[in-house]
């Protein structure tokens, strides 16, 4: 049974170094969530068609992706969508040309200058491995969600908590020296790794609808908070290993964490509400997880609509430049970097070399073409002022997607964002 329990936090010594307000002690309540195994979960039909709905979306978008030309190279711009979005919830801001200019200095072999980008880019990282580690029907285990934790913090800080479960406890808000006046405070340490073997198993079963399994998952991942940072990029990682693992998606990463930073409210007030006390099937521990699963189902419905809207964006600006370059040979390198473009909107010569398996002199000439017709344009990266190409139409795409999302309606003409965004890069009045 879900519980509240009272504990006491001790004070610190006055060689602590801390003020008598922040060494103080005194009691807090620590959260014990039931283990999800052996429980029913009942969804109510509003919340089972939300479901069916998101799902249907999803199933859309992973069909539609297939028509495009270069799947690869779409899949890992959305990834690097939902990436940026699951960072940004965590307050790292930086903008799609800013990572894509700090991803392609560092193929490059430039060290790390922009500390925030890099950050984003752990995640992207950790993001992937873990989605290349999962395929339909392997499980989940612990192993793999402490690697993809690994990758994640390696480039930051906080390297020595890298893939290692907290020993400590946490907590979320009051004050940072201790839980006595937090929000809320995750359950002990010494019960985080039970806790967490029981969340794989769960992802692992597949009694469930596909969606609500993701979401209820999510909000234990959260409720545990196993990390000592990381826990919502990882937790959001999660999501899309039993999209994964169920077949749900293949190749696509619907930017569901897209969405979820534009309801941030209603985000942080469904998964608060899924930390109930009672039994799992009282009333109001099943009316708080609907309501999370459908608020969930709901943000990966506009997540798959608003990608697909995307995708053919994308396909739109490919035709484009087929059309400006004209008539050439099927197995040009020029048509060949227009299909590898949207995954490396900022590529060196190097790195579009070996991505179209063509020689140096092709991909040089075939980079010349599309510089010649205004699809590409030369920019330097990083302290050594590495030499790449960008994709304006693509980075420009990418940045409008995140606008869209960010909209409540859609539109930032119509509804003007609900939280930060990058801004649109002024037009210059060329193609």
């Amino acid at each position: 049974m879900a519980r509240f329990e009272e504990r006491l936090w001790e004070w610190a010594g006055p060689g602590s170094g801390l003020s008598r307000k922040d060494r103080r002690g005194g009691a807090y309540e620590v959260y014990i969530p039931d283990s999800l195994i052996g429980g029913e979960f009942w969804l109510g039909g509003r919340e089972s068609a939300d479901v069916s709905d998101a799902e249907r979306e999803i199933t859309l978008l992973e069909s539609h992706s297939s028509a495009l030309v270069d799947t690869e190279a779409l899949a890992r711009l959305l990834l690097r969508a939902e990436s940026v979005a699951s960072s940004r919830i965590e307050g790292l801001v930086v903008g799609p040309a800013r990572i894509l200019r700090a991803d392609a200095a560092r193929e490059s072999g430039e060290p790390e200058r922009d500390e925030t980008a890099a950050e984003v880019l752990g995640n992207i990282e950790a993001m992937s491995h873990a989605l290349h580690s999962v395929n339909e029907g392997q499980d989940i285990t612990l192993p793999l969600l402490l690697e993809a934790h690994r990758r994640l913090l390696t480039p930051t800080a906080l390297a020595p908590y890298a893939g290692q479960l907290r020993t400590v406890q946490n907590w979320i808000g009051g004050s940072s020296y201790n839980p006595c006046s937090a929000i809320f405070v995750p359950p002990p340490p010494e019960l985080v790794e039970e806790l967490m073997l029981d969340l794989c198993r769960f992802c692992n079963d597949d009694s469930l609808p596909t969606v609500a399994q993701a979401a209820i998952a999510h909000a234990q991942f959260e409720t545990i908070h196993p990390f000592v940072d990381g826990n919502g990029r990882i937790g959001r990682a999660l999501i899309h290993l039993v999209f994964r693992r169920r077949g749900l998606t293949h190749r696509t990463s619907p930017p569901v964490s897209l969405v979820l930073a534009t309801r941030a409210q209603d985000y942080m007030n469904g998964l608060n509400a899924t930390s109930y006390a009672g039994e799992r099937n009282s009333p109001e521990a099943t009316a708080a997880i609907n309501q999370w699963v459908g608020t969930f189902a709901a943000a990966c419905s506009r997540a798959a609509t608003e990608a697909m809207a995307f995708e053919e964006r994308i396909r739109a600006i490919q035709d484009g430049w087929r059309a400006r370059l004209g008539s050439m040979r099927s197995d040009a390198a020029a048509l060949r970097l227009i299909e590898i473009l949207p995954g490396a909107p900022v590529i060196t010569l190097a790195s579009a070399e070996r991505m179209i398996s063509r020689s140096l002199r092709a991909t040089i000439d075939g980079m010349d073409a599309l510089q010649n017709v205004g699809i590409v344009r030369p920019s330097k990266v990083g302290r050594r002022r590495k030499q790449v190409f960008e994709a304006h139409e693509i980075i420009d795409a990418f940045t409008a997607l995140e606008r869209q999302l960010a909209s409540p309606a859609g539109d930032t003409l119509l509804e003007l964002p609900s939280r930060a965004v990058p801004s649109r890069r002024p037009s210059t009045g060329s193609g």
